[in-house]
């Protein structure tokens, strides 16, 4: 039986996603960060909403997804959860949370799951972390895999590069899909890779891909928040759309705003509150009463 919204929509699960794949639906994926933002995804219909380590970078100024913390990661998988009714919540795992052994990766997952309302977590990596993906779905824990460029492993790749350009790290991203796959991840993002490498993972695995950096033919597609709307400070990707310039936009709206600060004109009196007639002379005798009173 389907999971239904307050409204009637049809939730995402875990199921939604395998089905959509069997179907040739594309998956419509984005990152939040916040309430608003989440709420916004939701009800336009996003399947999948990211709660990214890429927060590290976009929201809190870090230059890298790598000093986020466990901490910070759950405070915004709870402003999010209360934004999102429809879409499948996952959040990411930051680095340092799942690296140090199994047992506090588990307490880490169920963390995100009981305290932050997610339906599934991320973690990056591949084969090697088949025995992790195991445990926490046995804990009842859905896991959403990453391989590809992964984030957190920028020192190792000695920079964001796009993998699996030789036969030998093709052949590496093939088992790795297969591993996962084999382990029941529940959707498996592939990031920074030719896309001919994600037709052949899409084709050969039946978890849904999701793509980012790797072309058209995954099952789904995922991009940064800020990305899409243009709230970033760097130049974009090759692989980013922008859909608008929100950032230009809102520094327009708060320079106008400046300005009529600047020049007397905000507030007006339409924008101002009044008392009403009968309460101006009491208003009269008790600044005059004021006065008195000072001398």
């Amino acid at each position: 039986m389907s999971i239904t919204t307050g409204d009637g929509r049809q939730r995402v699960t875990v199921q939604t996603l395998a089905e959509k794949k069997q179907k040739h639906e594309p998956i419509v994926s984005l990152t939040a960060y916040d309430y608003a933002t989440a709420r916004i995804a939701d009800e336009a219909g996003v399947d999948l909403i990211l709660i990214g380590d890429s927060l590290a970078q976009v929201v809190l100024g870090y230059g890298s997804t790598l000093p986020v913390t466990m901490d910070e990661m759950l405070h915004h998988t709870r402003i999010v959860r209360r934004g999102v009714r429809r879409a499948f919540l996952v959040a990411d795992m930051p680095f340092g949370s799942y690296h140090t052994g199994t047992r506090k990766a588990l307490e880490n997952a169920v963390r995100f799951v009981k305290d932050g309302g997610a339906e599934a977590v991320k973690i990056e990596g591949g084969s090697s972390r088949v025995p992790l993906v195991r445990r926490m779905i046995d804990a009842e824990i859905p896991v959403v895999g990453h391989i590809g460029l992964t984030p957190q492993s920028v020192h190792r790749m000695g920079g964001y590069k796009v993998q699996g350009k030789t036969a030998e790290a093709i052949d590496t991203l093939l088992r790795d899909a297969v591993a996962l796959d084999n382990a029941g991840v529940a959707a498996l993002v592939l990031e920074g890779i030719p896309r001919e490498v994600a037709i052949r993972i899409t084709a050969e695995i039946a978890t849904p891909t999701i793509g980012i950096g790797a072309g058209p033919d995954c099952d789904g597609q995922i991009l940064v928040f800020h990305d899409l709307v243009g709230l970033t400070f760097n130049p974009p990707a090759k692989f980013v759309r922008r859909y608008c310039n929100a950032g230009e936009l809102i520094s327009g709206a708060i320079q106008a705003y400046r300005d009529d600060v600047r020049n007397g004109t905000f507030p007006a009196d339409a924008e101002s509150y009044h008392l009403p007639r009968g309460a101006k002379p009491a208003l009269n005798e008790v600044v005059e009463t004021s006065a008195v009173h000072q001398k």
